[in-house]
């Protein structure tokens, strides 16, 4: 895949006239992009989703967890420019079920986000995914993230802007309390200092 990808970025820098024989910069800047589309920037489509580790949940704790930010990188799907910023996951269990190791939904959000995305489906991969895996009473995703596409094309707006949605599951989808619970811990561990 990586060595016809390669010729193909070859094809592509010659349209642009872009010098990949000769110019010391550029001469093997085919390759490199080749490999890293396939090997870095879209891996999720490659890869099987992380394996889950699950714990038993001997005390039958069934409060709300709130975990973030978990940094984001991902590739819109209409341009092919950077995504990036934060995602969080609030996870409401059940107390005879499963909790999963805190480590692993990093790699889940990293594994869905690692493709060409829109950021409303990418919220709802990882939703989904983490409710088909683990059957939690209920389960938000919030991702926070700025659009390269319109910060670097286009509008070239500030990188401030940024587009924020989330998927909501079960008991966090129906109790507006809850609900309010996670945007609260939210702004809380965005506004915690970095450690």
């Amino acid at each position: 895949m990586v060595s016809a990808a390669t010729k193909k970025l070859e094809e592509l820098f010659d349209v642009l006239w872009i010098d990949h024989r000769n110019d010391h910069n550029t001469r093997d800047t085919p390759r490199r992009v080749a490999k890293m589309l396939v090997e870095e920037t879209l891996r999720g489509r490659y890869d099987a989703p992380p394996p889950i580790t699950e714990f038993e949940n001997v005390q039958g704790f069934d409060q709300l967890i709130v975990t973030g930010p978990i940094e984001l990188r991902s590739t819109c799907a209409h341009h092919m420019m950077p995504i990036y910023g934060q995602a969080y996951v609030g996870i409401l269990p059940s107390a005879s079920g499963k909790i999963i190791g805190l480590s692993k939904y990093d790699r889940i959000v990293d594994h869905f986000a690692s493709r060409l995305q829109m950021q409303e489906e990418l919220v709802n991969q990882i939703g989904r995914y983490i409710v088909e895996a683990t059957a939690p009473r209920g389960l938000a995703v919030r991702v926070s993230a700025v659009h390269m596409c319109k910060t670097h094309r286009g509008v070239r707006a500030s990188h401030r802007s940024r587009m924020v949605n989330s998927f909501y599951h079960g008991e966090l989808a129906s109790d507006h309390g809850l609900r309010g619970q996670f945007q609260q811990e939210c702004i809380a561990l965005e506004r915690s200092p970095a450690g």
